[in-house]
C-alpha cells in the first residue's frame, strides 16, 4: 500500500464525541437520577465514544464518573480562563476529566464551544443551561438525544419541539441509555466525514 494512504489510515478521525448536558444542581432530578447518569457515562465508554461535558458538577460529573469507571475518555469545556479560576471562582471539579479546556468565556460562551466541540448532544436532567445547550445544538443541526428519566426536562424539551414549528429528523428520545446512544451514534454516522482527501504531496510534507 502507498505510504501516504497508510499515514491517513493510522491517523484517522473516527472517534465520535458525545456532549452530555445536564444540571449542576441535581436536587430536582428524582430518585435514582445520578445512577442513571453514571450508566449513560458507562455506555458512552462501552460504545467507544468520547465524553464531552461542561466540566461542571451534578449530572455531567456523574456521567463522567461512569465513563471513567469503564476506562473511557472524558473531556471538560470550562467557563473559566484557567485552572485556578475554574476551581476557586467557579467552584468546579477537576476530577473525572482527562483534559479540561479553559475558554474564559463564562457560561454562555462556554455553552457554544461545548456543543460545537461534539458530534452530538444528549440532554439529561437539566435546568435553563441545558435548554440553552439544546437550542444551540438544534440551530446547528446536530443530532440530539433526549435522555428521559425521573426528571421533567425530557417532557419540557419535547414541548419546546412541539411548539417550535420546525421539524427535526436528528432527534432521538428514550430512557434506555444503551439504545438511546446507539440511535444518536447512528444519526452522527449519517453525516460523519470518515476520510480526509488530500493530495499525496501534502501527506509527504506532513511526515
Amino acid at each position: 500500500m502507498d505510504q501516504s494512504l497508510k499515514f491517513l489510515q493510522k491517523h484517522g478521525h473516527s472517534q465520535i464525541k458525545i456532549c452530555v448536558s445536564g444540571a449542576a444542581e441535581t436536587g430536582h432530578c428524582g430518585l435514582g437520577a445520578l445512577e442513571k447518569a453514571k450508566e449513560l457515562g458507562r455506555e458512552i465508554a462501552r460504545q467507544g465514544a468520547v465524553l464531552v461535558t461542561g466540566a461542571t458538577t451534578g449530572f455531567p460529573l456523574w456521567v463522567a464518573m461512569g465513563t471513567k469507571e469503564e476506562g473511557g475518555v472524558s473531556v471538560g469545556i470550562s467557563p473559566a480562563a484557567n485552572e485556578r479560576e475554574h476551581a476557586e471562582v467557579y467552584k468546579l471539579p477537576l476530577d473525572y476529566m482527562d483534559l479540561i479546556i479553559y475558554t474564559g468565556f463564562g457560561y454562555p460562551g462556554r455553552d457554544l464551544l461545548l456543543t460545537r466541540s461534539a458530534d452530538a448532544v444528549i440532554c439529561g436532567c437539566g435546568r435553563i443551561g441545558t435548554i440553552h445547550e439544546f437550542t444551540i445544538a438544534f440551530e446547528d443541526g446536530k443530532p440530539i438525544g433526549i435522555f428521559e428519566g425521573p426528571w421533567e426536562m425530557g417532557n419540557e424539551l419535547k414541548e419546546i419541539l412541539e411548539k417550535s414549528n420546525r421539524p427535526n429528523a436528528k432527534i432521538a428520545a428514550g430512557d434506555d441509555p444503551k439504545k438511546l446512544l446507539e440511535e444518536v451514534i447512528a444519526l452522527v454516522k449519517k453525516d460523519k466525514v470518515t476520510e480526509y482527501k488530500i493530495v499525496k504531496d501534502s501527506v509527504s510534507d506532513a511526515q
